[in-house]
Order: C-alpha cells, then structure tokens, then sequence
C-alpha cells in the first residue's frame, strides 16, 4: 500500500496511527505537552477523514473535529465519545507554536490522547468492516 494516497481510507489510518504513537509517548524526552496534544488532533482528523472517504463523501479541509463529524452519514452511528471530540480542534494550530495560549497539564493531555486511541480504534473498525 502506498503510504501517500490521498483516496485510500488505508493511507489515512495509516497517518492517524503514526501521530497515535507520536501522542502517546507522554512528556518524557523533552517533549512539550502541546505537541503531544497536537498529534492527538490529527489522530483525530485523519480517522474522521479516513472514514468520510470510505463513504465517498466529500469533506472540507478542515482541522475542526465537529465539522467532520456534522459531516459523516446519518446512518453511521456516533459513540458517546464523540461528544468531547471536539476539544481537540483547539490543538490544530493555537498550540503548534508558542503564543497565548494556556498551559496544558498532564490530567488534560491523557485525556486527549484517550480520546485519540478511541477515535482511531473506532475508525480502524469502521473501515475494517
């Protein structure tokens, strides 16, 4: 498989499970919660985006979580979880670079990455079908 086909639902998964490992390392080896956090929103864009294409739907590029879910079919069934995906559009850009923005602490980025795993367990299953 092609690691860099924008219409493969795979390739996309793909990319999400690579920046899961990367939000998943924890703030050891010098790395700053907010990248952590980062990559959490990506997991998350990239599973939604992986799915919307294996619907055939076109979809905005966007970074924002509740746009791509607003987008997904009516017939596919949202978990609970997805009430708080959203959060995670705040770390798509605000947080990439130093600025105003507030500090991050350790209770709030393993939310985050949890909220990632389940978002990309979701899809990987999704797909899978």
């Amino acid at each position: 498989m092609l690691h860099n086909d924008p219409s493969s639902p795979g390739t996309w998964l793909m990319h999400a499970k690579s920046d899961l490992a990367l939000a998943k390392l924890g703030d050891k080896n010098d790395i700053l919660l907010n990248q952590l956090c980062f990559h959490a929103q990506q997991v998350a864009e990239k599973s939604l985006k992986a799915v919307l294409i294996k619907e055939n739907v076109e979809f905005l590029f966007t970074h924002n979580i509740k746009t791509l879910i607003l987008s997904l079919p009516d017939q596919i069934e949202k978990p609970s979880f997805f009430e708080e995906l959203a959060i995670l559009t705040d770390y798509a850009v605000a947080t990439r670079y130093p600025g105003d923005y507030e500090e991050i602490l350790e209770a709030e980025y393993a939310k985050e990455a949890e909220l990632a795993e389940l978002v990309y367990n979701w899809a990987s299953q999704f797909i899978e079908k």
